[in-house]
This record gives C-alpha cells, sequence and structure tokens, in this order.
C-alpha cells in the first residue's frame, strides 16, 4: 500500500478493474459502467456468465483490512437472519476482500431499485421496521476495529485536524473556532444527558440513496462507514 500515487485510484484503469474480478475467478465479457460513490471506486461489470456484477474498489488507507472485514461480516450477517441488506459474495478460497496491484476490493451481487418515496407512510413504516431489525441485530456484539460515532472521533478530532493543517482561512479563523466550540459543547451535553447506555453497530451512512426500493420493499445497501454507537431511545 505504500507505493501508491498521491492520486490513490489513477493507475486503477479498466484493464487492471477487469483483470482484478478475473484474479479471483470472475470471467467478464468487457462491459464497464462506473456508479456513483464518493470515497471508493465502484463498477458495474458484465459477466461472460450470468448477471452483472458489482465491484466496489476501497480507497487505499482508509480502513484496515480487520475494519472493511468486520462491515462485511455485519452485513453476512443481518443477511443470514433475512434482513435485506446487500453482503459481499463469499468466493471460495478467496473469502470477501481481495487484494490485486495494490487494490483492495470487493464484489456484490448486483441488485437494483428506484429511491423509497419518503413522503409515503407506508414506506416509511417498512424501512422503520427493517431498520429497528438491523439496530436489534447490531446490539448482540460489538464491533473491534470500525470507528466510534463519540465527541472525540466526530468532533474534536476532526476539528483539531482542520486547525492544524490550515484549513480555516485567518481572517475566519475566531469566528469558526467560536461556532465550533459552541457545538461541540452541545453535542458534548447530549452524550452527558444520556448517560450509561448501550452501544450497537448499525449502518452509518444510511441516506435514502443507500436505500433501493422495488416491489418486495427495501434493501439497504453500502455498509462502507457502519459505525459503533451509542443506542438512544429512538433508534433503540
Amino acid at each position: 500500500m505504500n507505493n501508491m500515487p498521491l492520486t490513490p485510484f489513477s493507475s486503477l484503469t479498466p484493464d487492471v478493474i477487469l483483470n482484478a474480478l478475473d484474479s479471483v475467478g470472475l470471467r467478464s465479457d468487457g462491459r464497464l459502467l462506473a456508479l456513483n460513490s464518493y470515497e471508493n471506486r465502484v463498477y458495474q461489470i458484465g459477466m461472460e456468465e450470468g448477471p452483472p456484477l458489482v465491484a466496489k474498489f476501497y480507497r487505499p488507507a482508509r480502513w484496515s483490512d480487520d475494519a472493511i472485514l468486520e462491515e462485511h461480516a455485519f452485513t453476512l450477517e443481518l443477511a443470514e437472519r433475512e434482513i435485506p441488506v446487500v453482503p459481499p459474495l463469499l468466493l471460495a478460497g478467496a473469502g470477501t476482500l481481495h487484494l490485486f496491484e495494490d487494490f483492495r476490493f470487493a464484489v456484490f451481487p448486483k441488485q437494483g431499485g428506484r429511491a423509497p418515496e419518503l413522503e409515503d407512510s407506508n414506506t416509511l413504516e417498512w424501512m422503520g421496521r427493517f431498520l429497528g431489525r438491523i439496530h436489534a441485530v447490531g446490539a448482540l456484539r460489538p464491533f473491534s476495529h470500525r470507528s466510534v460515532l463519540d465527541v472525540a472521533s466526530f468532533g474534536t478530532g476532526p476539528r483539531d485536524y482542520l486547525l492544524a493543517n490550515g484549513f480555516i482561512p485567518p481572517d475566519l479563523d475566531a469566528a469558526w473556532r467560536s461556532v465550533v466550540a459552541l457545538a461541540l459543547e452541545g453535542v458534548q451535553r447530549c452524550f452527558e444527558r444520556a448517560g450509561s447506555v448501550r452501544m450497537l453497530r448499525l449502518h452509518g451512512d444510511c441516506h435514502a440513496g443507500n436505500v433501493l426500493w422495488t416491489d418486495s420493499g427495501p434493501h439497504f445497501v453500502d455498509f462502507d462507514d457502519a459505525a459503533w454507537v451509542r443506542q438512544c431511545r429512538i433508534c433503540g
């Protein structure tokens, strides 16, 4: 991983993508379609036999192998309990996380769908039931390698990074520090008010774009930001 260029995906060419699939025994027919993804690179890939597959190439150095495998294990656990998620394919002799030319990647079945109609009460109820089941399973055991959603990880740590690396213009520095301090104080009070509460694993990025709807209901995709968080009355 130390030999990656400054632009981490500059060497992820179509040939590399198709050869990566070939390295785990998946023969593509050469069709390649880039899908929307902010942190990673995700492609729909046509196969010589069977339906297209989706390959996700992970941004180098963002997650450890253990953290990615923990995400995969969580989605496989949810799928085993018949919760509609899209886990990575467990390839014979290769597991779920693969390495090709310094790129780590996973392969998923292609499952399409449309955006959920969030103004419809039946849709919201349907999604809420499955989110409740995801959280119930998430409370059964801890994450050991994923990020923890707390004030340090998502508040003071990012603040200190931005200040230390000159991201805040000098003319805005005082005002920015003041606003951030007020926000973090408010968040800290919320954590203190919650007191001692249970932790649970959850999706971590469950916006409408990561919920695909079909006539059979929702299915949840992209657990890349799965996190270890405090359980609250609302999500419990």
